[in-house]
Protein backbone atom coordinates (compact mmCIF):
# COMPACT_ATOMS: atom_id res chain seq x y z
CA UNK A 1 0.00 0.00 0.00
CA UNK A 2 1.32 3.44 -0.83
CA UNK A 3 2.43 5.54 2.17
CA UNK A 4 0.10 8.58 0.24
CA UNK A 5 -2.68 9.24 -1.85
CA UNK A 6 -2.97 12.36 -4.48
CA UNK A 7 -6.11 13.21 -6.02
CA UNK A 8 -5.83 14.36 -9.30
CA UNK A 9 -8.36 16.21 -12.01
CA UNK A 10 -6.66 15.45 -15.50
CA UNK A 11 -3.24 14.78 -16.40
CA UNK A 12 -4.03 16.46 -19.68
CA UNK A 13 -5.48 19.59 -18.85
CA UNK A 14 -4.90 20.27 -15.13
CA UNK A 15 -2.01 22.52 -14.53
CA UNK A 16 -2.19 22.30 -10.69
CA UNK A 17 -2.96 18.53 -10.86
CA UNK A 18 0.86 18.70 -12.54
CA UNK A 19 2.77 20.87 -10.28
CA UNK A 20 1.39 18.71 -7.34
CA UNK A 21 2.14 15.60 -8.56
CA UNK A 22 5.59 16.53 -9.94
CA UNK A 23 6.25 17.68 -5.81
CA UNK A 24 5.40 14.83 -4.94
CA UNK A 25 7.90 12.74 -7.16
CA UNK A 26 10.55 15.45 -6.44
CA UNK A 27 10.33 14.37 -2.46
CA UNK A 28 10.50 10.99 -3.34
CA UNK A 29 6.65 9.98 -1.68
CA UNK A 30 5.53 6.57 -2.37
CA UNK A 31 2.42 7.50 -3.96
CA UNK A 32 -1.12 6.75 -5.47
CA UNK A 33 -3.09 8.36 -7.81
CA UNK A 34 -6.58 8.74 -7.62
CA UNK A 35 -8.10 9.85 -10.31
CA UNK A 36 -11.36 12.62 -10.30
CA UNK A 37 -13.56 11.43 -13.03
CA UNK A 38 -13.96 14.20 -16.17
CA UNK A 39 -17.75 14.24 -15.67
CA UNK A 40 -17.64 15.44 -11.90
CA UNK A 41 -18.91 19.29 -11.78
CA UNK A 42 -16.20 20.46 -9.34
CA UNK A 43 -13.27 18.81 -11.49
CA UNK A 44 -14.74 20.99 -14.87
CA UNK A 45 -15.05 24.15 -13.04
CA UNK A 46 -11.41 24.07 -12.43
CA UNK A 47 -10.03 23.13 -15.68
CA UNK A 48 -12.48 25.78 -17.01
CA UNK A 49 -11.70 28.23 -14.83
CA UNK A 50 -14.44 28.77 -13.77
CA UNK A 51 -14.39 28.54 -10.01
CA UNK A 52 -12.13 30.58 -7.95
CA UNK A 53 -10.69 28.05 -5.27
CA UNK A 54 -10.78 24.11 -5.68
CA UNK A 55 -9.39 21.10 -3.75
CA UNK A 56 -7.30 19.05 -6.18
CA UNK A 57 -4.87 18.50 -6.19
CA UNK A 58 -4.74 16.98 -2.77
CA UNK A 59 -2.15 15.41 -0.79
CA UNK A 60 -3.56 12.67 1.73
CA UNK A 61 -0.02 11.56 3.74
CA UNK A 62 0.18 9.78 7.55
CA UNK A 63 -3.75 11.11 8.30
CA UNK A 64 -2.88 14.20 6.81
CA UNK A 65 -4.62 16.35 4.11
CA UNK A 66 -3.03 19.05 2.18
CA UNK A 67 -4.91 21.09 -0.86
CA UNK A 68 -3.54 23.27 -3.21
CA UNK A 69 0.02 22.77 -4.66
CA UNK A 70 2.12 25.70 -2.76
CA UNK A 71 0.52 24.22 0.14
CA UNK A 72 1.54 20.96 -0.94
CA UNK A 73 5.23 22.23 -1.79
CA UNK A 74 5.69 23.90 1.74
CA UNK A 75 4.29 20.77 3.10
CA UNK A 76 6.63 18.62 1.18
CA UNK A 77 9.41 21.01 1.96
CA UNK A 78 8.86 20.32 5.88
CA UNK A 79 9.11 16.73 5.74
CA UNK A 80 11.37 15.97 3.02
CA UNK A 81 13.96 18.58 3.39
CA UNK A 82 16.49 16.55 1.83
CA UNK A 83 14.81 16.22 -1.60
CA UNK A 84 16.11 19.95 -1.91
CA UNK A 85 12.47 21.29 -3.31
CA UNK A 86 14.03 24.79 -1.83
CA UNK A 87 17.66 26.08 -2.82
CA UNK A 88 19.94 26.10 0.31
CA UNK A 89 21.11 29.49 0.03
CA UNK A 90 18.35 31.93 2.65
CA UNK A 91 18.22 34.80 -0.20
CA UNK A 92 17.73 31.79 -3.08
CA UNK A 93 15.03 30.26 -0.91
CA UNK A 94 13.44 33.80 -0.77
CA UNK A 95 13.70 34.34 -4.26
CA UNK A 96 12.27 30.88 -5.01
CA UNK A 97 9.31 31.16 -2.57
CA UNK A 98 8.55 34.70 -4.66
CA UNK A 99 8.56 32.97 -7.71
CA UNK A 100 6.04 30.24 -6.53
CA UNK A 101 3.82 32.72 -5.59
CA UNK A 102 3.82 35.15 -8.16
CA UNK A 103 3.37 31.79 -10.74
CA UNK A 104 0.02 30.51 -8.10
CA UNK A 105 -1.52 34.22 -7.71
CA UNK A 106 -0.83 35.50 -11.75
CA UNK A 107 -0.55 35.25 -14.71
CA UNK A 108 -4.61 35.36 -15.23
CA UNK A 109 -4.45 36.05 -18.60
CA UNK A 110 -1.96 33.17 -19.85
CA UNK A 111 -4.01 31.01 -18.02
CA UNK A 112 -7.65 32.07 -19.64
CA UNK A 113 -5.86 32.40 -22.89
CA UNK A 114 -3.63 29.68 -23.43
CA UNK A 115 -5.51 26.36 -21.05
CA UNK A 116 -2.95 23.72 -20.61
CA UNK A 117 -3.63 20.82 -23.14
CA UNK A 118 -0.34 18.65 -23.27
CA UNK A 119 -2.26 16.21 -26.23
CA UNK A 120 -2.68 19.73 -28.43
CA UNK A 121 -0.17 21.57 -30.64
CA UNK A 122 -1.47 25.08 -32.67
CA UNK A 123 0.76 26.40 -34.66
CA UNK A 124 1.29 30.01 -35.32
CA UNK A 125 -1.38 30.36 -32.65
CA UNK A 126 -2.32 34.36 -32.16
CA UNK A 127 -1.81 35.43 -28.84
CA UNK A 128 -4.20 38.07 -27.49
CA UNK A 129 -2.17 41.13 -25.72
CA UNK A 130 -3.42 40.77 -22.18
CA UNK A 131 -1.37 37.04 -22.62
CA UNK A 132 1.54 38.91 -23.95
CA UNK A 133 2.29 40.36 -20.82
CA UNK A 134 2.68 37.88 -18.93
CA UNK A 135 4.67 35.66 -21.47
CA UNK A 136 6.95 38.62 -20.94
CA UNK A 137 6.86 38.68 -17.34
CA UNK A 138 7.80 34.88 -16.87
CA UNK A 139 10.91 35.42 -19.86
CA UNK A 140 11.95 37.83 -17.31
CA UNK A 141 11.70 34.93 -14.31
CA UNK A 142 13.74 32.44 -16.29
CA UNK A 143 16.28 34.98 -17.16
CA UNK A 144 16.92 36.45 -14.06
CA UNK A 145 16.58 32.85 -12.48
CA UNK A 146 19.02 31.27 -14.92
CA UNK A 147 21.39 34.26 -15.08
CA UNK A 148 21.79 33.68 -11.19
CA UNK A 149 21.87 30.39 -11.16
CA UNK A 150 23.75 28.69 -14.21
CA UNK A 151 20.78 26.24 -14.92
CA UNK A 152 20.02 24.36 -16.15
CA UNK A 153 17.26 24.29 -14.10
CA UNK A 154 15.88 27.84 -11.73
CA UNK A 155 18.19 27.67 -9.09
CA UNK A 156 20.80 25.73 -10.44
CA UNK A 157 21.83 21.89 -11.26
CA UNK A 158 18.32 20.07 -9.65
CA UNK A 159 14.73 20.76 -9.95
CA UNK A 160 13.04 22.62 -6.70
CA UNK A 161 9.71 23.33 -6.31
CA UNK A 162 9.64 27.15 -8.81
CA UNK A 163 10.19 24.58 -11.64
CA UNK A 164 7.67 22.46 -10.49
CA UNK A 165 5.44 25.37 -10.82
CA UNK A 166 6.65 26.88 -14.14
CA UNK A 167 6.71 23.53 -15.52
CA UNK A 168 3.02 23.46 -16.94
CA UNK A 169 3.84 26.78 -18.42
CA UNK A 170 6.60 25.23 -20.87
CA UNK A 171 3.93 23.01 -21.99
CA UNK A 172 1.52 25.15 -22.61
CA UNK A 173 5.03 27.57 -24.68
CA UNK A 174 5.02 24.08 -26.97
CA UNK A 175 1.00 23.59 -27.75
CA UNK A 176 0.63 26.76 -28.60
CA UNK A 177 4.25 27.59 -30.42
CA UNK A 178 4.89 30.54 -28.57
CA UNK A 179 8.13 32.58 -29.58
CA UNK A 180 10.47 32.72 -27.25
CA UNK A 181 13.64 34.22 -26.21
CA UNK A 182 17.29 32.25 -26.07
CA UNK A 183 17.32 31.93 -22.34
CA UNK A 184 13.65 30.93 -22.37
CA UNK A 185 13.77 28.88 -25.03
CA UNK A 186 16.58 26.77 -23.84
CA UNK A 187 14.99 26.88 -20.26
CA UNK A 188 11.45 25.29 -21.90
CA UNK A 189 13.37 22.81 -23.76
CA UNK A 190 15.30 21.61 -20.38
CA UNK A 191 11.78 21.31 -18.68
CA UNK A 192 10.39 19.65 -21.70
CA UNK A 193 12.74 16.52 -21.44
CA UNK A 194 12.22 16.13 -17.95
CA UNK A 195 11.89 12.63 -17.01
CA UNK A 196 9.26 12.83 -14.67
CA UNK A 197 7.46 15.68 -17.17
CA UNK A 198 7.76 12.99 -20.10
CA UNK A 199 6.64 10.30 -17.54
CA UNK A 200 2.94 12.61 -16.83
CA UNK A 201 2.95 13.68 -20.30
CA UNK A 202 2.56 9.49 -20.93
CA UNK A 203 0.02 8.69 -18.82
CA UNK A 204 -2.09 12.03 -20.11
CA UNK A 205 -1.94 10.47 -23.65
CA UNK A 206 -4.10 6.97 -21.97
CA UNK A 207 -6.83 8.90 -20.54
CA UNK A 208 -9.73 8.72 -22.64
CA UNK A 209 -12.09 11.61 -21.52
CA UNK A 210 -11.79 14.98 -23.42
CA UNK A 211 -13.37 18.38 -22.70
CA UNK A 212 -14.99 19.71 -25.57
CA UNK A 213 -14.63 23.51 -24.40
CA UNK A 214 -10.15 22.67 -24.44
CA UNK A 215 -10.15 20.78 -27.12
CA UNK A 216 -12.38 22.91 -30.01
CA UNK A 217 -10.43 24.55 -32.57
CA UNK A 218 -8.40 27.90 -31.71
Amino acid sequence: MAEATLTISSRNYSSWSLRGWLLCRMAGLDLAVELLPGTDASTRAELLHLSPSFLVPRLDHGGIAVWDALAIAEYLNEIRPEAGLLPEAPSERARCRSVCAEMHGGFINLRSALPMNLRSLHRGFKIFNGAKGDIERICAIFEDCLSRSGGPFLFGARPTMADAMYAPVCTRFRTYDVALPFTAATYRDTILGWDLLNEWAALAEEEPDEIEELDMEF
